[in-house]
């Protein structure tokens, strides 16, 4: 299969609109070509005048570990343009920096989450494009988490870096197609165009949206694998809790644990809760120590979620509702634990993260009444469900 950016170089015609024009690029250290090139390097050996590059959280070069880790704008050694970060100084692109390009390309793995910040980053692009009068071309990529949707509609004046919009957690798009939504949403007016992927096939196993043949590269530090990417709309949200995500060991947002846990108690009381939220995955007690972050230094009794291999069920894996499940047996078994880390998170100062990161309270006011059934969150997310799989239709490109 081809990616949007492969399709563009073995297209003279494709890139043919784009001569004579100041080109700039929207990348990060995944956007890479099918021979594992940098995109950057790729346009430039076309003859394209790459006049300015932007980078988006944890930089274009992936060099920042954590969040609110704020990346400089610097002149790139090799070429000699301006790199201008979208996650230090500001996270909108600025009028002086709209001004150094014609069309900007947009060439971001994402991985299929309202919370990741590419997302946002593409909607402000989109918007400052619109106010300055240039183009826009998205350079599609899969999305590693297919098509499934699940979680909460992020409510209104919640929007955030980490909520470009009202969309569930998991929306199940690429960044071609949420930039249309966008674009219609928004009511936005630019020329905007996707260089679609040719032969992605979402539902298709073993990948199931991601293609198998394809080399994973780390979009951001604590983006090591697939099974991350289709974990991530429940593991995200450990960020907004004292539970490890676990920073700091090799296997990041794919595992939840504390130094103060059972871990089979917890997995045993998520099964007693709700069975049904722990389907499609293999749920396995660990030991992990992290190096740094949460727990630094401490034996934590962990959780890992396996949504891979003979035990990965793509229609019915739903990592929102598990992690949900997650922290209300947590709260159950360890009623003393301290489960909401109350810190600034992407830049919202006045709302517990957990809240900023579900776009809403729905969740933690689940998880914190003892009486609410899974049964009364699970109604709720399936409305939102239901209400954005309708909205998303018409934008659908595979």
């Amino acid at each position: 299969m081809k990616f949007g950016i492969d399709r563009l170089l073995a297209d003279p015609q494709l890139r043919k609109p784009l001569e004579g024009k100041r080109v700039a690029l929207l990348a990060h250290p995944a956007s890479v070509t099918e021979n594992l090139t940098h995109s950057l390097d790729a346009l430039v050996a076309t003859g394209l005048n790459v006049s300015a590059v932007f980078g988006p959280q944890h930089g274009v070069r992936g060099d920042l570990q954590d969040n609110m880790m704020e990346s400089p704008d610097f002149t790139d050694p090799i070429y000699g343009m301006p790199v201008f970060s979208l996650y230090g100084e500001v996270r909108r692109p600025t009028g002086q920096s709209m001004h150094t390009f014609d069309t900007v390309l947009i060439d971001l793995q994402d991985l299929g989450c309202r919370i990741y910040t590419y997302v946002t980053t593409l909607l402000y692009m989109i918007e400052a494009a619109a106010q300055h009068g240039k183009s826009v071309w998205v350079l599609d990529r899969p999305n590693p988490a297919g098509r499934p949707v699940e979680g909460l509609t992020l409510l209104p004046g919640w929007e955030s870096f980490v909520g470009a919009g009202p969309m569930p957690m998991r929306h199940g798009m690429t960044l071609g197609e949420l930039g249309a939504w966008f674009i219609d949403h928004y009511g936005l007016d630019l020329d905007y165009q996707v260089i679609e992927m040719e032969g992605w096939e979402p539902d298709v196993a073993p990948g199931c949206g991601w293609p198998p043949e394809r080399i994973w590269i780390n979009p951001s530090p604590n983006a090591p694998n697939v099974n991350m990417a289709r974990a991530y709309a429940g593991t995200v949200m450990l960020e907004g809790t004292m539970l490890s995500e676990g920073r700091g060991t090799t296997r990041p947002l794919e595992l939840f644990g504390a130094p103060d846990i059972d871990a089979r108690a917890v997995i045993a009381e998520m099964r007693r809760i709700a069975p049904e939220w722990l389907a499609g995955c293999t749920l396995r007690d660990m030991w992990f120590q992290p190096t740094f972050h949460k727990h630094e230094g401490k034996l934590c009794s962990g959780v890992f979620i396996h949504a891979e291999g003979a035990g990965y069920g793509h229609e019915v894996f739903r990592p929102w509702r598990l992690q949900a499940a997650g922290f209300r047996a947590v709260r159950t078994l360890y009623p003393d634990f301290e489960l909401w880390r109350d810190f600034p998170y992407e830049y919202v100062f006045d709302k517990l993260a957990i809240d900023v990161i579900n776009g809403g309270p729905g969740l933690r006011e689940w998880v914190d009444d003892s009486g609410a059934a899974p049964g009364e969150l699970d109604a709720l997310a399936s409305t939102d469900e239901a209400a954005w799989i309708a909205a998303r239709q018409p934008f659908l490109r595979y």
